[in-house]
């Protein structure tokens, strides 16, 4: 997850992956690293943070995770199916 340091949606975007049993989430700090936010902007196409991966799938933002997780989408991807 590309994300910063005091940014309320990455939070909230930690919170809900804990809910879901996810212990272990790579963080790519932006704000400390103007190159991980290029690589991060070539990559996703987007600017803002959270920019979350499950595996190799972007997913996108919190608003997207949230709304994979209420499409019953979330749980498949993160036991890989």
């Amino acid at each position: 997850m590309y994300c910063t340091a005091v940014c309320p949606y990455c939070r909230m975007a930690e919170r809900l992956l804990a809910q879901k049993g996810v212990t272990d989430i790579e963080k790519v700090r932006v704000d400390l690293d103007p190159g991980e936010r290029a690589r991060m902007q070539e990559k996703t196409g987007r600017r803002t943070v959270p920019q979350i991966y499950v595996g190799a799938t972007h997913v996108g933002g919190y608003d997207e995770l949230a709304a994979l997780d209420a499409a019953g989408g979330l749980e498949p991807l993160l036991r890989g199916q």
